[in-house]
């Protein structure tokens, strides 16, 4: 490792490269030890050298969005994190086309369509991930999904090449993708949108959020929907008929509010969220004989 931060500060200045830091300060969960390395990524020249080294010594390497939907183990992640910088969150309009880089925020961006009149990203507006990690997982609500939108995708393999992916590249489906499968960084998407009212997209925008605020638990850190929804059910109703509503493990709950979010209490651990995850997994299992998924992503130790 010493031979590793040695190179990186080579490429990279020193303040941007940190040992030991705590991965519950970057997830929305608020759990999780220390990664070993923490790079702050701010530029694709940066990126490619550091991706290919990592790559030609087999180091593990995880890329971090808004932690919205990761779960870290207690003892942390013996890998190396690259969090990529502001230099990767900017938005661009070219007539009714949205360009966003990879770090940009779901809701962010939904913002910048709505300023232009652009309808098709309303349902975005209250997701908290980026636009990279939404597209990883085609994050989706209220009947939308960025599916729907995304034209093509720019990413970086593993030699720190950049190619572009094409829509029929990408393997969409339910909370998935190709991104599931390959070790692709997303750089850039572009989203093809449709003209709209204004006065329209801002008031579906505002009953989704309104909805979101009545029936989740926005008040305590969760990852969202912590299981996806098994074919003909949803996660939460399962939840909840199995009499799991405000069951606890630590400070892990299941929440009472939506049953299909685990959230932190305040002092929960990542072994709390784990077992009772478990627990809700094998209570609906016996009960309704449904194999719970989760679309929370765990970092594995």
């Amino acid at each position: 490792m010493k031979t590793l931060i040695e190179n990186l500060k080579l490429w990279m200045a020193e303040e941007d490269i940190k040992e030991q830091e705590l991965m519950k300060n970057h997830t929305t969960f608020r759990v999780g030890g220390p990664a070993r390395l923490f790079l702050s990524i701010r530029s694709g020249d940066v990126l490619a050298k550091v991706v290919s080294y990592l790559s030609e010594y087999n180091i593990p390497y995880f890329v971090l969005g808004n932690g919205s939907n990761l779960l870290v183990p207690d003892c942390g992640y013996p890998g190396v994190i690259l969090y990529l910088e502001k230099e990767f969150s900017y938005i661009k309009r070219e007539d009714n086309i949205l360009i966003a880089g990879g770090a940009a925020l779901l809701s962010q961006i939904a913002g910048s369509a709505l300023k232009a009149g652009l309808t098709g990203l309303e349902f975005a507006a209250g997701i908290p991930g980026t636009i990279g990690g939404g597209t990883v997982m085609n994050a989706g609500a209220y009947g939308g999904e960025l599916a729907q939108v995304i034209t093509k995708v720019q990413v970086m393999d593993e030699r720190g090449e950049i190619v572009t992916l094409e829509k029929e590249q990408l393997e969409f489906g339910y909370r998935n993708s190709i991104f599931k499968k390959k070790p692709y960084i997303i750089l850039e998407v572009t989203m093809k949108l449709t003209t709209g009212v204004y006065e329209e997209i801002h008031k579906k925008m505002k009953e989704y959020q309104s909805a979101r605020k009545e029936k989740q638990p926005l008040e305590f850190p969760s990852a969202g929907s912590t299981f996806k929804r098994p074919p003909n059910h949803f996660a939460g109703k399962l939840i909840m008929d199995a009499g799991l509503r405000g069951v606890c493990v630590g400070d892990a709950q299941v929440s009472e509010k939506h049953c299909g979010f685990v959230i932190n209490r305040g002092n929960a651990t990542a072994e709390d969220i784990i077992t009772l995850m478990k627990k809700i997994q094998e209570t609906v299992k016996e009960k309704f004989g449904v194999e719970l998924e989760p679309e929370v992503i765990r970092l594995e130790e």
